[in-house]
């Protein structure tokens, strides 16, 4: 006995002895964009801070978040055109009412919808599990009204997850979340109805911890990004690995970090399509249940 508390969620397995397996036609690093589209309440609630709020209103920081669903996402939604790649967009579901038409047009590209709580002005782990279910289930029907199926993948606002989550998101009809950064492989987590499996999402290739937390800049992100592949499609040779790249409109969206972020993605593809599958988290999730993988 360790005397320490355990989540109970998956057992340790070390990365170098696993079950060897290909993603579809026989490539080895699954590489995916996870574009949030988050809005906020105006006067209260949370938010990342491009500088320290003052009193309420705090003007400057919504202000700066509202930049990324006016003009951050759609900057790089044009950019994800130009270069034909496919993005998971993880939605706040009151955005459909905030933003109208944004969403849509991410849909129209074809993308992969994924539920990202009902905005992230709010945190779902500190709520008793009777409001955190409501919270799920009122997200999921806005997504599944608007979007024609439900969501098979969740991500919380602000990573945040109470001790039932992923029983509550099981119990849901969701697939897979995005919530847990320990792996950079898909795993199995047990949940009291069953399982739902956990794709890597990253805290380390993400834009609000470096950019906001760690004050990087777009050259320095764009840097993590070039050098976390160069080393992961080395390393797939031995292992199959995904490589998230999680994303905000009101950060990367900015032109002086775009250019950034462009030269990743141009550095990513031209490695070919031998080795890497640009893909989504759903399409992830999907071929991992295939391989029939405990």
């Amino acid at each position: 006995m360790t005397g320490l508390n355990h989540h109970g969620r998956y057992g340790y397995a070390p990365i170098t002895d696993r079950p060897d397996y290909d993603w579809p036609g026989g490539r080895r690093l699954a590489v995916y964009l996870g574009m949030n589209l988050e809005c906020f309440s105006f006067g209260d609630g949370l938010g990342a801070e491009l500088a320290p709020g003052g009193p309420q209103p705090d003007v400057l920081n919504y202000a700066w978040r509202d930049y990324g669903n006016r003009v951050g996402a759609p900057r790089m939604m044009e950019l994800f055109d130009r270069l034909g790649v496919p993005a998971t967009v993880l939605v706040n579901s009151h955005l459909y009412e905030e933003a109208p038409g944004l969403v849509e047009a991410w849909r129209a590209r074809g993308d992969e919808i994924a539920g990202h709580g009902r905005t992230n002005a709010e945190r779902q782990g500190t709520l008793p599990e009777a409001d955190e279910a409501r919270l799920i289930a009122e997200a999921t029907q806005t997504l599944t009204r608007h979007e024609g199926a439900p969501p098979k993948g969740w991500l919380g606002p602000w990573i945040s997850q109470s001790a039932l989550t992923p029983d509550l998101l099981a119990e849901a009809g969701y697939d897979y979340l995005l919530d847990w950064c320990h792996d950079d492989q898909p795993t199995w987590m047990k949940t009291r109805s069953g399982r739902i499996l956990s794709v890597p999402y990253p805290q380390e290739l993400n834009d609000i911890p470096q950019i906001v937390g760690r004050k990087r800049e777009g050259a320095d992100f764009a840097d993590m990004i070039v050098d976390a592949f160069d080393v992961m499609l080395e390393e797939s040779a031995r292992r199959p690995l995904v490589m998230g790249i999680a994303l905000h409109g009101y950060l990367m969206g900015h032109p002086h970090r775009l250019k950034h972020l462009e030269r990743a993605l141009r550095h990513i593809l031209a490695a070919g399509d031998d080795r890497v599958w640009f893909t989504t988290a759903g399409a992830i999730n999907r071929h991992f249940r295939t391989l029939g993988i405990d």
